[in-house]
């Protein structure tokens, strides 16, 4: 016999169309007391350029500077969710070791960073830690040997070479900081599986690593997905502060706008709808893969 399927349909009740009408009035409310109430001329004409803008000399559309922060916000985010996500795993693997040692380097970790502010850590990596691992790994001499080529291809995903350093260290920053809590979802989503799966795996001669790998893992991630797709939100979001150290992410970017062309409002919303857009396409992309995997 043919399993029945039912397909969940969206059913709109009197209260659903209540809060809707209620919260689009409250909308066209604000709207309204913004373009009227407030003592403020809008100038929307002066954003364009700063999204797109015609280069006169190569007669060709470049990127604005808002959509150049945007850019880099991208590859920081990128760099640091996937590098925070692989440290956040080997640490929250040590907070469910066996070893009394690992945990206790994994738990001293955690409780640290999650205990200081960002903008504190930032601060202690990038003036104290951060200049002298630059200087001992010859960084800016690194970038100077480059070659133009080399500059150009290395460019693509870190950005201007000669912000190199400053990138380097918001990157390594927004990693420690996220990692943290990454380690914390993975000791979750490890310790959510029930007792009897590590039996099972005993039980078929399996090794606690590979009990780890070919069962218990493959388990948690599905559990894990969700606060893991929003930890990599927070870290969009969270990159907004490296704007401290001058690297030229969205904030940043509009901050240097804002200071020119005094248009705050504009400026900010726009900004607004960007991080807004970034992180919802992250959003539907993290949940069509969790469709994907639970077929």
């Amino acid at each position: 016999m043919k399993a029945k399927t039912h397909k969940h349909r969206l059913r709109i009740t009197p209260l659903d169309v209540t809060i809707i009408v209620a919260l689009a009035g409250m909308l066209g409310y604000v709207i309204f007391k913004a373009s009227t109430g407030l003592n403020y001329h809008w100038k929307w004409e002066v954003i364009p350029q700063y999204l797109l803008r015609f280069s006169e000399a190569d007669q060709t559309w470049k990127p604005g500077l808002l959509t150049q922060g945007l850019i880099t916000t991208i590859r920081l985010s990128l760099w640091s969710g996937i590098m925070a996500t692989i440290l956040g795993i080997i640490v929250g693997l040590f907070r469910v070791s066996p070893s009394l040692f690992k945990r206790q380097i994994a738990t001293t970790y955690v409780g640290l960073i999650r205990n200081t502010p960002p903008l504190v850590l930032i601060f202690i990596f990038y003036f104290f830690i951060g200049d002298q691992i630059m200087n001992l790994l010859r960084i800016d001499d690194f970038v100077y040997s480059l070659s133009k080529e080399s500059k150009e291809f290395m460019g693509i995903f870190f950005g201007p070479m000669n912000r190199f350093p400053q990138f380097l260290s918001a990157m390594i920053t927004l990693t420690l900081f996220e990692a943290a809590y990454i380690a914390e979802i993975v000791r979750a989503g490890i310790e959510s599986i029930e007792t009897g799966q590590w039996e099972a795996s005993t039980a078929l001669g399996m090794s606690r690593t590979r009990a780890m790998l070919h069962v218990i893992l493959p388990q948690a991630i599905q559990r894990m997905l969700p606060a893991l797709a929003g930890q990599f939100i927070s870290i969009i979001k969270d990159s907004a502060i490296v704007s401290v150290i001058s690297v030229e992410e969205l904030t940043f970017q509009a901050q240097q706008i804002m200071t020119t062309t005094y248009r705050s409002f504009e400026v900010w919303t726009t900004v607004l709808g960007m991080y807004f857009v970034l992180t919802f396409m992250c959003s539907l992309a993290v949940r069509k893969l969790e469709l994907t995997l639970k077929r």
